[in-house]
């Protein structure tokens, strides 16, 4: 769920998800005729104006948070698709979709940046879930070496996360403490399997999606993207 500063409002998005696929062949064509940027443009519109007329007692406050998380997940869906197709163009198609499914698993609770424009998005994120999978196949790390990323890994998870955005602050102290825990947990199971596990590539998939997490956490990273940090002070008094 997003979670908006002092709104108790919470968007059903498996709601979200049917109007945004709603009447798909009308889309297409929107794409086919008038482009990638028109369609998002349209089919966001014709969204919005489902759930207007749907439910009209909607807020204008709340409606922006519909449109945010409609947004989220129309950008979700056309990177996952165009970095899948690419990833089988590569051949590797399989690994891509296995080290994406690790590295969501950690984000859940340590969260981390989202960079503002949406094509920077797509051109880092392609570079990043069908880099790291090559790698990942290609590379031998030794124990000594994964015991010592993994450890530095959690102190720095344990440390940094969970790391805000300004879109989606997370304001709450007892959530905070909360992703925290499970963010650490999370980081300690995934560095005993990749010290015990036997399957190499699973292995350095678990331990790298770690030390990509750190990057998205750490304060230095958000400084070089000139992104704001700890955004919930923003709201504490």
């Amino acid at each position: 769920m997003f979670e908006i500063p002092f709104f108790d409002f919470k968007p059903d998005f498996s709601y979200l998800s049917h109007l945004l696929f709603k009447n798909l062949k009308f889309h297409v064509k929107i794409w086919t005729y008038k482009g990638v940027g028109s369609m998002r443009k349209v089919l966001l519109g014709h969204c919005m104006e489902l759930i207007k007329k749907e439910k009209p007692n909607l807020t204008e406050v709340e409606l922006e948070q519909i449109e945010y998380g409609l947004t989220g997940i129309y950008l979700s869906v056309t990177k996952l698709i165009i970095i899948s197709l690419l990833a089988l163009w590569l051949g590797i198609l399989k690994e891509c979709l296995c080290f994406t499914l690790i590295f969501a698993i950690i984000r859940t609770n340590a969260f981390g940046m989202h960079l503002t424009k949406s094509w920077i998005c797509l051109i880092a994120s392609s570079i990043v879930f069908l880099g790291i999978p090559w790698l990942a196949m290609n590379i031998t790390m030794p124990i000594w070496l994964k015991g010592i990323l993994g450890i530095l890994t959690i102190l720095l998870i344990f440390k940094y996360s969970p790391a805000d955005t300004h879109k989606r602050p997370i304001i709450n102290p007892k959530k905070r403490l909360r992703h925290k825990i499970l963010a650490t947990i999370t980081a300690c199971i995934f560095t005993l399997i990749s010290i015990f596990l036997k399957n190499q590539f699973l292995a350095n998939c678990f331990l790298m999606s770690l030390c990509l997490m750190c990057f998205m956490i750490f304060p230095i990273t958000y400084r070089i993207f000139h992104l704001p940090y700890n955004n919930y002070l923003r709201y504490v008094s």
